[in-house]
């Protein structure tokens, strides 16, 4: 109780742990309970290092929660040693810390999407009908005709109008697992191919730039102006990760929701329900070859810069030139110097009896 007290006291609002937290929500998992990752982490690593146990011998739960662990350890340089000090009380307060940051990054980033979603799903050069307020949700969800549409289920019709009355009544409200319209490319979906377009709707992007790479970014197409530095580039973060894009969606669907608070448990977002389900299925490794394709297409919108280090080279450029150009003379200098470092022409030379 003690040390509770006394680290709550501390000035907590600066420590570097609540930087790393925030970044862990955003990119690793946002809801999930640090405390018992923190201490279950320590003692598998333990068991893990004195050969006890081998990662062999873990669930895939197991398994699952000792990555999430190792990518929290990453975070913060000297984080593993201080945890491994077995000081109780320096588990809970960086436990504590890494929550307070989870929070408020979500807490952030709830508040400023609340407003700029209203633009995005505004027809350009028109207006909506009626009109959204930007601070306000009461009147978004199903009770407006476009975030309604927006948030419907893709196995509802939401110009049914008896679908449409038990939404906004309330009589039927969907669960995190009937995924919303918003979540495809241009909002339509293919009941013959689940995959087309799932996760590349333009709304998604928007949504990530303005968390990740500035909300300047958005407006001019990839290009921030901001004056200071990204939450991706304070972070070091060259690649969209799997659970940064479930953050995303699952803060558009509350954004557009008439819910006005965010709750992980609510009956009426389901929010933590969708949004493991959608790692569940980005991590499935039976779904490999579409989750490959989707990260790439992500990076493409997101982080372009980053994409030229695995992209393949045309025999035509300039560098292919120059690099056959040196394959050929590092080629031409061993024939003459031979295998063993000689001239290639062999020990005996020939007499010239000229």
């Amino acid at each position: 109780m003690f040390w509770r007290t006394l680290l709550t006291n501390c000035s907590a609002r600066t420590d570097p742990l609540i930087h790393y937290g925030r970044h862990f929500g955003r990119t690793i998992r946002t809801f999930y309970r640090i405390q018992p990752l923190i201490k279950n982490g320590i003692t598998r690593n333990m068991q893990l290092e004195t050969d006890r146990i081998t990662e062999a011998d873990l669930s895939p739960s197991e398994l699952s929660e000792h990555k999430i662990y190792l990518q929290l350890l990453g975070l913060s340089p000297g984080l593993e040693e201080r945890l491994s000090s077995g000081e109780d009380h320096d588990a809970f307060y960086v436990a504590d810390m890494i929550t307070k940051g989870i929070d408020s990054a979500r807490a952030d980033d709830t508040k400023s999407l609340k407003s700029v979603i209203v633009d995005w799903i505004t027809p350009p050069g028109g207006f909506l009908t009626p009109p959204i307020q930007r601070n306000v949700k009461t009147d978004r969800g199903f009770h407006h005709p476009r975030t309604g549409e927006l948030l419907c289920p893709v196995n509802l019709d939401w110009n049914d109008p008896k679908i449409r009355r038990e939404l906004i009544s309330g009589q039927f409200v969907p669960s995190g697992d009937l995924w919303p319209r918003f979540l495809f490319r241009g909002y339509e979906y293919d009941p013959g191919n689940p995959w087309s377009g799932l996760f590349r709707s333009s709304l998604l992007v928007y949504a990530y730039k303005h968390v990740f790479t500035s909300p300047s970014s958005v407006a001019n197409k990839g290009a921030s102006r901001a004056t200071r530095s990204c939450n991706a580039r304070i972070h070091g973060m060259k690649s969209v990760t799997i659970p940064s894009i479930a953050y995303i969606a699952t803060q558009v669907r509350f954004g557009l929701s008439s819910q006005p608070t965010f709750s992980r448990a609510s009956g009426m977002t389901d929010s933590e329900f969708f949004y493991n389900l959608v790692i569940e299925l980005l991590e499935d490794p039976e779904e490999h070859e579409e989750v490959e394709d989707l990260l790439m297409w992500w990076n493409r919108q997101i982080f372009p810069t980053y994409i030229s280090e695995g992209r393949a080279v045309h025999q035509d450029s300039v560098i292919s030139k120059i690099k056959e150009r040196r394959r050929l003379l590092q080629l031409q200098a061993s024939a003459v110097e031979g295998p063993d470092g000689g001239s290639g022409l062999g020990d005996e030379q020939p007499v010239n009896n000229a």
